[in-house]
């Protein structure tokens, strides 16, 4: 039997006030209100860890990487008491035969109670044109993640690589380099993608916390996304947006415009385009995004942005509004439209007048 993240809690010298206040945290971590603190709680309490196996193919683990920085809540707090991570090549101190046979018994002993997380795609060639590319055990990853995948309860695709292919899967693909959903004969478990490269650590924890907490899966978007945090465009929440507004733009790096902090579109910013959590939960415990950095968004969590990416030119013509640079066309037609209707209203009152005098000349009369 596996213990709860209560009991683990409990066992490390948690109180039962850390709890509780960690419940509250959490909630407000995933955007959920207060009241859904006690039904965190009452989960956390009764609810054993989820068994994860956490299967690696062509990638570059970026997102472990991104993982184990996670602050809100600790990786630590996530792996030791959350999940009963079974397998992670990774991380895991085990390796060899000993290492692949946990495999085997995860899915034999929770057959559909366990997650599968792969980080990376398979190579749909790998073994068949002489290629040994992704061979784990001696067997491709293609046929590891088909086992895995038959029995799990649900499949989360770490990372660009896994959603939507990324790099490896760019022209020419020689290995055929396919995201997860597309992989034939992948099984039917639904498959929540949470794309980015890599994706922010406390979004990888969240979909995980969800999960625990709710015994489903979050609601998704049209592509696979959990809404909680792929609902809005980088662009919507951006700091920089009023400068977008006011059509003040960096024209190239470095200049003035740049020095200043004015919006990056110009230059490539992909983040009127984009849906992602960087501009509200951003990266390094909250401290800061690529935006902030001075560096252009290039829409790493959409599909095909490799292919598609161009990073430094600007592929969309999105109108801007621009007070600054078009407030005397504006305030013109402003005053134009303004004369029209004064004239208007004169000439109305004119012919108004003119009736009224011609209707009293005939009573006279």
């Amino acid at each position: 039997m596996i213990e709860s993240f209560y009991d683990v809690m409990r066992r490390q010298g948690i109180t039962r006030r850390s709890f509780l206040k960690y419940c509250s945290l959490t909630a407000a971590a995933m955007g959920l209100g207060p009241t859904f603190a006690p039904q965190i709680a009452n989960a956390m309490e009764n609810k054993p860890r989820i068994p994860v196996l956490w299967l690696h193919g062509l990638e570059c683990t970026c997102c472990s990487e991104s993982f184990i920085r996670s602050a809100h809540p600790l990786v630590k707090d996530v792996i030791l008491s959350m999940l009963s991570l079974d397998y992670d090549d990774t991380i895991m101190a085990s390796a060899g035969h000993e290492a692949e046979a946990i495999i085997d018994e995860t899915i034999e002993k929770y057959k559909g109670n366990y997650i599968l997380a792969c980080e990376g795609n398979p190579g749909l060639d790998e073994g068949k044109t002489g290629g040994m590319s992704c061979i784990i055990g001696g067997r491709p990853y293609t046929e590891q993640l088909r086992k895995a995948a038959k029995d799990a309860m649900a499949i989360i695709s770490w990372g660009s690589c896994a959603s939507w292919g990324c790099v490896q899967a760019a022209r020419p693909n020689p290995t055929r380099a396919t995201p997860i959903h597309k992989v034939p004969d992948i099984g039917t478990a639904p498959i929540i993608k949470v794309p980015g490269c890599p994706p922010i650590a406390e979004v990888m924890t969240g979909v995980v916390t969800y999960i625990l907490t709710f015994g489903k899966l979050p609601s998704l978007d049209r592509q696979g996304r959990p809404l909680m945090f792929y609902s809005q465009r980088i662009h919507d929440k951006c700091y920089r947006r009023p400068h977008f507004d006011a059509g003040q733009f960096v024209e190239k790096f470095d200049d003035e415009s740049a020095r200043r902090g004015y919006c990056l579109y110009k230059v490539g910013c992909k983040g009127p385009t984009t849906y992602n959590a960087c501009s509200t939960v951003r990266w390094n415990g909250g401290l800061s995004f690529p935006i902030q950095a001075g560096h252009p968004c290039i829409g790493c969590s959409e599909d095909g942005f490799w292919d598609k990416g161009s990073f430094y030119d600007r592929l969309t013509n999105i109108p801007q509004f621009g007070i600054e640079s078009n407030a005397d066309r504006i305030g013109g037609t402003a005053a134009a439209v303004v004369g029209v209707a004064t004239a208007a209203h004169a000439a109305g009152s004119v012919l108004k007048r003119a009736q009224q005098n011609k209707q009293h000349k005939g009573e006279q009369e």
